[in-house]
């Protein structure tokens, strides 16, 4: 049975990770509400992470990082705190995260460490700046910290496009919309949070032992097709 630490898993894919590791590890939750989940293998802190001093943990064999924002604005509409809180989110308070459980993941048995980015990263959309900004620093990080970190500590990233979530709940506000962002993906659909909790998970597991440093865009074909 490992450790995994999830931060950000009372809705959406931490959610759904949380409900996916439950039957076989303990899960450590840090969010700032509690999973509506009841299991003697998960403990949960709650914690806003982007003010409060994080729970001592002493080993872990996995950290999931699942906060994130969708801030889509025109440029010239985007202020210099949109920016500032999107990076707050996604990345800065990612490294404060991943500085407080470093020593922890390296007591751990072959530690990995899983981050999120979007297809935003790769494929340039309009209005997407501050998220987009904000997420090829994730990934810059990943790369960075699977060099330096290696072998101790494996890490990746998931590069998601549109989640069922309540973070996308405005972008699938009516069937309308829902019909129009299926459409323009290869695949024909949206993704389900279950979808990239499975990706995530076989990150942590062993065999993705040999995985470190990239970034996997879980994407219904739309950065990488154009019919």
């Amino acid at each position: 049975m490992k450790t995994i630490i999830i931060v950000g898993g009372s809705k959406g894919i931490g959610n759904a990770l949380v409900k996916n590791l439950l039957e076989q590890h303990k899960v450590i939750n840090i969010s700032r509400t509690k999973p509506d989940i009841s299991n003697d293998n998960l403990v949960h802190y709650s914690c806003n992470v982007l003010e409060d001093e994080l729970p001592d943990i002493e080993q872990a064999d996995g950290l999931i990082y699942c906060p994130g924002s969708i801030n889509l604005k025109p440029f010239q509409r985007l202020t210099l705190d949109d920016f500032q809180n999107d990076l707050n989110i996604n990345v800065l308070s990612a490294v404060k995260v991943l500085q407080k459980y470093m020593t922890a993941l390296k007591n751990g048995n072959s530690p990995s460490v899983v981050l999120f980015s979007t297809v935003a990263a790769k494929l340039g959309m309009p209005f997407h700046a501050s998220i987009a900004a904000a997420k090829s620093a994730v990934e810059g990080l990943v790369k960075s910290l699977g060099a330096e970190w290696a072998p101790s500590i494996r890490i990746n990233a998931i590069a998601p496009t549109v989640t069922d979530t309540s973070l996308a709940a405005k972008l699938l506000r009516n069937d309308k919309m829902i019909d129009s962002i299926k459409e323009r993906h290869p695949l024909k659909k949206i993704l389900q949070p279950e979808e990239v909790a499975n990706m995530a998970e076989f990150l942590l597991s062993e065999k993705a032992n040999s995985i470190s440093g990239q970034i996997f865009e879980i994407d219904c074909g739309i950065v990488s097709f154009k019919i």
